[in-house]
């Protein structure tokens, strides 16, 4: 590599992007970098001068708050050399194209990566476009005009990584269990493979499956999904709330990949007609994230999907939830209270643990004794005593929580409220001194208290027992990087029913689209909450068994913003878009 960290401290400091100063600190902390080792080959060391560069956390010059990192490193050095600066998008490569046309030793020696066949010409990714050499001898291989674009060193190696390293070990494994015993045709003959080969092709598997699982963490994916086909199976991510497509693999490697995460998550690789659910905890760059697995039979196999428990996405303070702050102060002081029922309510993947969670997270201390029930178990956390629900060993949620009233806790969780039992038992540890949080399946946060009357709840004991109720949704934040304003059409305006004067307009903000976002012009989630305290007035309407739609009209009456009104507000602050608005507060 010739560019080098002196090259590109030179570099940004002739692009205005750092001072003179700063760029000497580069060279002065690069000189300080330790001798590479000699067993260990040029093209395999990281990006220095990016490493160098971002360690010193240098601002930004235009953009406050921000520091200079990767992309502005590739941006400076593409204007320096007249090129076009572009990002890597892993989501959108032809995996087959960028095999056919570049070795992975060629790609990673060199830092290039072909994107695709524009106006004829090869469009190629490279990170240091002063290597001369590299560029000719590629020129030479591909036999056609290749336009050179510049981008991050470290994106186009982890676009290798994930490429050539998952469909690499997909091959091999594909390659090594074709050659191997053939089940389907017993008179047929067939080549037994040695131990070493099945260990072998075991490992290929075992690397297609961390490639796979690292592949989702960088991409902030929530679940993965492995799905069997007719002649193949699919391979798809979660990512804010949107299926991608990402890899296709044959059928042979779809039940060697499923039996390895079956090893992971200690479930029984020989039982493939029944559902079955496990999890299992992946340590990466200093932190652990637990996957939930859940396998299922369908019409061609076995399908597998991961829901992934990042831990800085599940436990957030409470001020990161997305609760405006006259929310918070209420909610705030539903949690202080000594005892009591607080609901969290909505549909499934709405977020309702990650509220109870940071809640628990807020309370949880030496002095309170802290216990939950779920089923499963989300986040293993040691500051929480946790039990899971067991229906094979008579452990549900009722039984459970008559036997943690005798276990001293102070404060205690039941994942959700199903049935009659539990919800009695729940309402008996509020009374008893406890504080008590669940989850109930409704669609507003009134909708709750007639949903504990459908559960056989008294009235009286609902209105002395339930502090509040949350119901909440996960809205798609607009993406940053590509916001800009539009102006809400009149039928746009009519749905939300919004009332626009004449002659006025109502400007909103939208996502156009870009890499970083993956063109859907949304990158990441916040929650929209409606919280329901139960005071004086609404306790009388609930011992009255007054319907939902009375008590919701009298809470919004004393101020509750309702979903819709919390969704509108934060699309009136540039944190969401129209369609989300519509999409999750549809009426």
């Amino acid at each position: 590599m010739t560019l080098r960290a002196e090259k590109v401290a030179e570099i940004l400091v002739r692009r205005g992007v750092l001072t003179r100063d700063q760029g000497l600190q580069v060279i002065e902390e690069a000189a300080l970098e330790p001798a590479r080792p000699r067993n260990v080959r040029a093209y395999e060391q990281r990006a220095q001068a990016y490493d160098v560069v971002e360690r010193l956390n240098f601002p930004h010059p235009s953009r406050e708050g921000r520091t200079v990192g990767e992309f502005e490193i590739a941006r400076a050095v593409a204007e320096e050399t007249g090129l076009d600066f572009v990002r890597i998008d892993p989501l959108k490569l032809n995996a087959d194209f960028i095999e056919g046309r570049m070795s992975r030793p060629f790609a990673k020696r060199h830092r290039m990566l072909p994107l695709g066949i524009a106006d004829g010409k090869l469009q190629v990714a490279c990170a240091d476009p002063y290597d001369l050499e590299a560029i000719d001898s590629y020129r030479r291989i591909a036999g056609r005009e290749i336009e050179l674009k510049v981008a991050s060193e470290r994106e186009i190696l982890r676009a290798i990584n994930e490429f050539y390293g998952l469909r690499h070990s997909v091959k091999r494994a594909e390659q090594e269990l074709e050659s191997g015993l053939d089940l389907g045709n017993l008179e047929q003959l067939v080549k037994l493979r040695s131990a070493t080969e099945i260990e072998s092709s075991d490992q290929h598997i075992v690397n297609a499956v961390e490639f796979m699982l690292q592949h989702a963490y960088d991409t902030r994916a929530s679940d993965i999904h492995i799905e069997p086909k007719r002649d193949l199976s699919l391979i798809r991510f979660r990512i804010d709330g949107v299926l991608h497509d990402i890899q296709t693999i044959p059928k042979v490697v779809h039940k060697a990949v499923v039996n390895r995460l079956k090893t992971m998550s200690r479930l029984d690789i020989a039982e493939k007609r029944r559902p079955q659910d496990g999890r299992v905890k992946t340590r990466r760059t200093g932190f652990e994230v637990e996957l939930r697995v859940s396998t299922l039979p369908v019409a061609f196999g076995e399908k597998v999907v991961l829901r992934i428990f990042d831990p800085d996405v599940l436990s957030q303070d409470l001020e990161n939830l997305g609760l405006f702050s006259d929310d918070l102060d209420t909610f705030s002081d539903f949690i202080s209270r000594p005892h009591g029922i607080i609901l969290v309510t909505g549909p499934t993947g709405s977020g309702k643990t990650t509220t109870l969670y940071s809640a628990l997270k807020t309370l949880a201390s030496r002095e309170i004794n802290v216990t939950t029930i779920e089923d499963p178990i989300e986040m293993v956390d040691e500051e929480l005593n946790q039990t899971a629900v067991q229906t094979k060993a008579d452990v549900t949620f009722a039984s459970a929580l008559r036997h943690i009233l005798r276990q001293d806790p102070d404060v205690i969780m039941v994942g959700e409220i199903r049935d009659p039992e539990t919800a009695q038992y729940a309402v008996q540890a509020a009374l008893t001194g406890h504080l008590v949080f669940s989850t109930l399946h409704t669609n507003d946060a009134a909708a709750t208290i007639t949903r504990l009357q459908d559960l056989e709840v008294e009235p009286y004991l609902i209105g002395s027992t339930l502090i509040g109720a949350v119901a909440q949704r996960l809205v798609r934040k607009i993406c940053p990087h590509c916001a800009s304003d539009h102006v809400l059409e009149y039928v746009q305006a009519e749905t939300l029913g919004i009332s626009v004067p004449d002659g006025k307009q109502v400007v909103v903000r939208v996502g156009d689209g870009c890499v970083e976002c993956r063109g859907t012009g949304h990158l990441g989630r916040t929650a929209v909450f409606e919280v329901l305290a139960i005071d004086d007035a609404i306790k009388d309407l609930i011992i009255a068994a007054a319907g939902a739609e009375e008590i919701k009209r009298e809470a919004v009456r004393r101020g509750m913003r309702t979903l819709r009104e919390a969704a509108l507000r934060k699309l009136a602050e540039g944190i969401t878009s129209y369609q989300e608005v519509v999409r999750v507060t549809a009426v």
